[in-house]
Parts: C-alpha cells; sequence; structure tokens
C-alpha cells in the first residue's frame, strides 16, 4: 500500500469514527427518552396514555421501515438547512443520527420492559414520582440491556456511514467506492471490508466488557 493510500485510509477511518460517535451519541439522547415515553405510556404503564404511545409508535416505526438509502436521499434538504451542504462527514450526520434515533429508542424500550412491574408498582405504593421511577428503577433495573442495545446500534451506524459514502459522505464507504469500486482496485475494496470488520469486532468488544462489568455491578 502507497503512503498516500495509507493517509486516506487513516483519514476514512477517523471520519467514520466521528460519523459513528456524534450521530450514536444523538442516537442515545434522543432515543432513550423515546423508549421511556414509549414503555411510560403504554397500557398499565406508570403514565398510561394510549393516544400518545400510539402516534409515537406510528412515527418511529415509520422512520424505521424507511431503506437508509432512501431516507439519506429524502433529507438532503434538511441536512443542507442544518449544516450549509449535503455532502462531507458531517452532512452525513444528520440522517445517521436520524435513522439510529428511533432503531435504538426501540431497542430500549425492549429492555426497559423487562424490568419487573412488581418493582414499579412497589415504588408508586410508596409515593413515588413517576421521575423517580424512572431515575431510581427503570432505567438503573434496565442499564445492561440499554446499553448492550447501545453497542448494537453503533455497529448499525458503522454500516450505515459506508453505505453513506455512496452520495460523498466521506469515510471507508467513500474509499471504497471512489478508490475501489470506480477504479477497480479490488485491493482497496479487501483493505476497507478488513478495516469495517476490525472495527465492528473492536466496538463489539469493547462494548461487551463494559455490560459485563455493570452487569456484574447491577
Amino acid at each position: 500500500m502507497s503512503p498516500v493510500m495509507i493517509d486516506l485510509l487513516i483519514n476514512a477511518v477517523e471520519e467514520t469514527l466521528l460519523m459513528t460517535a456524534v450521530s450514536g451519541l444523538f442516537s442515545l439522547i434522543a432515543g432513550l427518552p423515546l423508549g421511556l415515553i414509549l414503555v411510560m405510556s403504554s397500557p398499565g404503564g406508570i403514565a398510561e396514555n394510549r393516544w400518545v404511545n400510539r402516534s409515537l409508535g406510528l412515527v418511529i416505526n415509520g422512520f424505521r421501515s424507511l431503506p437508509f438509502i432512501i431516507l439519506l436521499v429524502a433529507l438532503i434538504p434538511v441536512t443542507r438547512f442544518l449544516v450549509g451542504t449535503s455532502l462531507g462527514t458531517w452532512a452525513a450526520i444528520v440522517p445517521l443520527s436520524i435513522t439510529a434515533t428511533p432503531y435504538f429508542a426501540r431497542v430500549a424500550e425492549v429492555s426497559l420492559r423487562d424490568v419487573d412491574r412488581g418493582l414499579t408498582d412497589a415504588v408508586r405504593a410508596m409515593g413515588a414520582s413517576k421521575l423517580r421511577i424512572v431515575w431510581d428503577v427503570l432505567i438503573p433495573e434496565a442499564l445492561p440491556g440499554i446499553l448492550s442495545g447501545f453497542v448494537v446500534t453503533l455497529v448499525a451506524l458503522i454500516g450505515a456511514s459506508a453505505m453513506a459514502g455512496a452520495i460523498g459522505a466521506g469515510g471507508l464507504g467513500d474509499l471504497a467506492i471512489r478508490y475501489g469500486y470506480q477504479r477497480f482496485e479490488t485491493v482497496v475494496m479487501i483493505e476497507v471490508s478488513v478495516v469495517l470488520i476490525v472495527m465492528v469486532c473492536g466496538i463489539q468488544w469493547l462494548g461487551d466488557r463494559i455490560v459485563a462489568r455493570v452487569d456484574k455491578r447491577h
């Protein structure tokens, strides 16, 4: 591999990690509250509201059902409005964040639903507020599952960021398309694929270690 290609590969890895980290953080900040609302507003929840539950669930399912490549193109006007361009790493973060948020919201919802309802009912019977139940019961009890789901979300984002390279988003996907596919450089395609596999395995390994430690303390 030439020094120029090595520099391009390192830069592409940095861009992919940036896209994954920022969009992953946004999905955590926005997705967890959405998951909480879904659980709290569900039948028998601590803030039961079927209209809110069904409406929010419909919106989340609508975004989740859209293939990422379609969402990527459909959000170009929104991306241009927010970051001033539809190309580059920061432009890709917008659709990546929007596609990851409902995905993680559903993952978080599943983990939160696994919390023993008898535990929440007991805390409610003692007069705890809804906010106290969320912070002292729901999130702590579901934390291992939430973290595990977040790791899965990050892995999915790596794949989506590579797909975003199809429209000039930068990162490993863009490198594979421009220097591998368009120039018929099979070696570049293989190198990018290996790097992606290593990144996914690394994130999954690190995430599993963190979840295991949290689970032991739980």
